[in-house]
């Protein structure tokens, strides 16, 4: 008689066992991927999908715990160059641990990391399946507001002090998904500081920030009473994690700006 059975689970050729991501972008990106099963820690802020708050923490913005992390013994470590200290990075790398590097320069890099993390992953058709979904988003808001009229918008990511995006930037892209425009667009610097001048003077429509609606509150009384634009908040990690999520992002901006008269 048949008392047991063997079950054998064949992974692909290169998929990593043992997982540890150190940065919230990297960490929703091994999800998407299929890779959440081999995942061993996160770093700080790893909140999304709900199942990554339970991992151990080993990165924060104060650093890496190289020797916890050694001691995990992984096998691939994601890693962000901004978010991560290079000098732990070449540290580990040091010890013969492929670090996968996630470091979007625009939302089409996020596409393309899945796809290249399907060779880690035990589940590769995920990773691809997550890609393409996600260049079918970009593809469908192009097509939608691609013949709107184009409105002026201030990003502005804080008050204390003012400071915005250029063009070279993911929050940026997202706004022209939306076929809107960025006024500081022409920024050469990614991040400029500017001034209530600077903005009153380029004339905005509207202004998009991130948070709720307290945030929405504080905005408006800032520009009270030279300005008096609509304010849109979004979710602050759906709009500046360089992961799947920005796709959300992408589609309230479009909906909510689309409502704006012109």
């Amino acid at each position: 008689m048949l008392c047991g059975f063997l079950l054998w689970i064949v992974l692909p050729v290169n998929a990593s066992q043992r997982v540890v991501s150190l940065a919230p972008n990297t960490t929703e990106l091994a999800y998407a991927a299929g890779m959440g099963d081999t995942l061993l820690a996160v770093s700080a802020y790893s909140d999304y999908p709900p199942e990554a708050k339970k991992l151990e923490q080993v990165a924060s913005w104060q650093g890496i715990n190289l020797e916890r992390v050694l001691a995990l013994k992984p096998d691939l470590i994601l890693a962000w160059r901004g978010g991560n200290p290079q000098r732990v990075l070449d540290q580990l790398a040091s010890f013969g641990i492929p670090i996968f590097y996630s470091d979007v320069k625009n939302i089409d890099e996020i596409a393309q990391s899945l796809d290249s993390l399907a060779k880690y992953s035990p589940h590769p058709e995920k990773a691809h399946q997550a890609a393409d979904k996600i260049r079918h988003q970009i593809a469908e808001l192009k097509t939608r507001y691609a013949n709107n009229s184009t409105q002026r918008v201030l990003l502005q990511f804080g008050t204390q002090p003012l400071f915005t995006s250029s063009a070279d930037t993911l929050q940026s892209q997202v706004l022209s998904l939306c076929g809107a425009e960025n006024i500081f667009a022409d920024s050469p610097m990614p991040w400029p500081q500017v001034s209530r001048e600077q903005v009153l003077v380029r004339k905005p429509q509207a202004i998009v920030t991130t948070g709720g609606e307290q945030q929405i509150a504080s905005v408006k009384a800032f520009w009270a009473p030279q300005l008096n634009v609509p304010v849109i908040a979004l979710n602050e990690d759906w709009f500046n994690r360089a992961g799947p999520r920005i796709m959300l992002a992408a589609q309230a901006l479009c909906s909510q700006l689309a409502e704006i008269p012109r």
